[in-house]
């Protein structure tokens, strides 16, 4: 088991998230939390497709993927990163709003994103703790893959 408190692996992450309020928030709580970590960004589907094409040597440890942006949809996005061989072993954490049209459909979506390759399935809370307390979560998940892989 990890040591939570300091876990020694520094995690390079990737947040590709169209909301300049989620990813300040994003930000903030990943400083406030004892990970060590790297934090990009893109605001957009088509963006993160380029940076992760221009940047096959240095891929992020895990990437956080919004659902919801423009250009290019998470779900685009997670597809064509599972099926390109140089991105397909990239950790991506589906990083989505509320979803608000029921506990069945939610259930399918997150089943439907893990089956095409997703490792996790995060709903962003509403509450700043309550971030800080996911994040922190799965990234100590990363941490620990990172480290078998």
């Amino acid at each position: 088991m990890i040591n939570p408190e300091l876990p020694d692996t520094m995690l390079n992450i990737l947040l590709a998230d169209d909301d300049l309020d989620d990813r300040f928030f994003f930000d903030k709580a990943l400083n406030e939390i004892p990970v060590s970590t790297s934090l990009k960004t893109v605001n957009n589907g088509e963006e993160l497709m380029i940076y992760l094409n221009q940047n096959l040597q240095t891929l992020p440890d895990v990437l956080f993927l919004d659902l919801s942006m423009p250009r290019k949809t998470g779900f685009e996005c997670l597809s064509e990163i599972k099926e390109n061989t140089d991105l397909k072993h990239l950790q991506v954490v589906m990083f989505t709003t509320s979803f608000t049209r029921g506990p069945d459909l939610e259930k399918n979506l997150k089943s439907t994103l893990l089956k095409m390759g997703a490792q996790d399935y995060v709903r962003k809370p509403n509450e700043f703790e309550e971030l800080k307390k996911i994040l922190h979560q799965t990234l100590l998940k990363a941490v620990e893959i990172k480290k078998v892989g």
